[in-house]
């Protein structure tokens, strides 16, 4: 009897730190980031471990939050072509095993601007990586018009991850702020965009949204309900239709309940396998791929292995 090889799952949500990155950081005051207890440690070398372990294809490896942008904009831009560089030198030196998203400097958007342009054109990353609110401001805040102007022409994929909220303190009642406050900010500014009119906008932009879209199955028929009261379009799509089109990775907690909440809400089309490595220890990684692979598949025929590695195809080679 032969066993066939589980298929490579393709990873759009894996992170990396660097010395230099921590290091300013922590000259900003960020010593325990968005409440966690500290900063991990990160190699290539304990990454592609991982990989190996969880038989993980390829890593898309981005900066998490909270970001680059620690309050002067000057510092920011040098810090994400810092980071974005050695993104890069990580990707060239193995392209089959990691892609890279790189760091926009928001809310500085004359910054960001440039530093897309450097990270797509120059470095040749695979997209770029937002945060889910920049210093308080949204994504659907007209001040970022420009930024989403440039990637909708190019066709860019933006990897949403969430941060904090405003007054995160006041709300995360003294808990880490990834338990719930990530999920809720990530729906809140999905909810922005989506009510600004930026996802009708801008088509090209191939949006990734995090840990199953957070709250969004359970919110989208209410925002469906409220939309009609908020003045936009009367023919705009609905709002199952318009986040439907948005793509969502599996961090986190997908199984039993996350992933269910999502099929039923907008479907498995764009589901995407995400580990929140390096964020995430090693061991609790391997565990998430284990209940993945451990949870009812989507069908008799297909795994979910297959479905987002097959997901993560039609992303990055949208023409293919």
């Amino acid at each position: 009897m032969t066993s066939t090889a589980p298929t490579g799952l393709v990873d759009v949500h894996a992170h990396f730190v660097t010395e230099g990155y921590v290091a300013a950081a922590r000259a900003a005051g960020v010593e325990h980031p968005d409440g966690m207890p500290g900063w991990p440690d990160w190699s290539v070398e304990r990454h592609l471990d991982l990989m190996d372990r969880g038989s993980i294809a390829k890593s898309y490896l981005s900066i998490s939050s909270p970001g680059v942008h620690f309050g002067e904009d000057a510092a920011a831009r040098t810090l994400a072509r810092e980071v974005n560089e050695y993104g890069a030198g990580v990707r060239a030196g193995d392209p089959g095993r990691f892609g890279h998203f790189a760091s926009l400097p928001l809310p500085d958007v004359e910054g960001s601007l440039a530093e897309a342009a450097h990270a797509l054109d120059v470095l040749g990353a695979d997209g770029v990586t937002v945060e889910s609110n920049h210093h308080g401001v949204y994504l659907g805040d007209p001040r970022f018009e420009p930024l989403w102007a440039d990637l909708d022409r190019r066709g860019a994929v933006v990897f949403v991850h969430p941060t904090s909220p405003p007054n995160a303190d006041a709300v995360s009642l003294g808990r880490p702020r990834p338990m719930l406050e990530f999920l809720f900010d990530t729906a809140r500014t999905a909810s922005d965009l989506l009510f600004r009119g930026v996802l009708a906008r801008y088509p090209g932009i191939r949006w990734i949204l995090t840990h199953g879209g957070g709250a969004l199955p359970l919110l989208a028929d209410r925002m469906e309900l409220f939309r009609g009261l908020l003045g936009g379009p009367a023919d705009a799509p609905s709002t199952v239709e318009q986040l439907g089109r948005v793509w969502y990775d599996m961090a986190g907690t997908p199984f039993p309940r996350q992933i269910p909440a999502l099929d039923a809400a907008f479907g498995t089309e764009r589901l995407l396998y995400g580990s929140d490595y390096c964020w995430t220890p090693a061991e609790a990684a391997l565990a998430q791929v284990r209940s993945v692979d451990a949870a009812r598949q989507p069908s008799a025929d297909d795994t979910w292995r297959d479905l987002t590695t097959r997901n993560a195809g039609r992303l990055f080679t949208p023409d293919a």
